[in-house]
């Protein structure tokens, strides 16, 4: 049965958020004057990662909730027992500098155009509903999708089945109907493909490996992927 919907991860997929993560903290720490609590911006920008990474795997286990990861991402990285609010208004600092810094990635308008007509959109994100529908209308893009669905409001998270076959039923689809396209190859495609969907990987780094899921390096290899398509009887490999 042919692929009749494009589910899309948000986060270095369409969107450009490590270019926005990099270039919002930067100007964060400068306007903060914390820079020189660290030998270069890069250190920095390396232990602000590091606290994401930490912070945001604790909020997908379910060990804390979405503003608890925020709140401990800043005291892990400033390195203080912080009160709540202290904390929510350092990363509302930190969030203004890195929104202004929000783009799409080159090739997303591209690849929605030319799928627009064939195939139904929606987005499945491991964020908050309020943050991923805000930035999709900040980017112009939010009309693109039918639906938005994210993890903080589902209480499950990719790459549990569940989360998949929550946009499925959004969808009024069946899993087997429906391609997810994400950067990560596990918790997206990996994920994806263990729910039924047919995963996709977005190896915008050229990474490769992982030879048993379908990988492109660029959206504008997708439409043809599609077009393509028999159900994807193998995977297959691009770029």
């Amino acid at each position: 049965m042919p692929i009749k919907a494009v589910v899309w991860d948000v986060d270095d997929t369409i969107f450009d958020y490590a270019t926005a993560d990099t270039v919002g903290m930067r100007a964060h720490l400068t306007t903060e004057g914390l820079l020189d609590r660290y030998g270069s911006v890069e250190e920095a920008l390396a232990r602000w990662r590091a606290a994401t990474r930490e912070h945001w795997a604790r909020f997908e286990s379910g060990a804390t909730d979405w503003e608890g990861q925020r709140r401990d991402r800043v005291r892990t990285f400033v390195g203080q027992p912080l009160e709540d609010a202290a904390a929510d208004a350092w990363f509302t600092r930190y969030l203004g500098h890195y929104e202004a810094a929000w783009s799409l990635f080159p090739d997303t308008v591209p690849a929605l155009d030319t799928l627009a007509a064939g195939y139904r959109h929606a987005v499945l994100s491991n964020s908050s509903l309020h943050n991923q529908d805000r930035k999709l209308r900040v980017l112009g893009v939010r009309d693109r999708f039918e639906t938005v669905v994210c993890a903080a409001e589902l209480g499950v998270a990719k790459p549990e089945a569940a989360a998949f076959h929550a946009v499925c039923r959004e969808l009024a689809l069946e899993p087997h109907e429906v391609a997810y396209v994400g950067d990560q190859p596990d918790t997206d495609a990996r994920g994806a493909v263990e729910a039924g969907l047919t995963g996709i990987w977005l190896d915008r780094a050229g990474t490769g490996g992982r030879p048993e899921l379908i990988r492109i390096t660029g959206l504008d290899q997708l439409p043809p992927l599609l077009g393509r398509d028999t159900r994807f009887g193998a995977p297959e490999t691009f770029g």
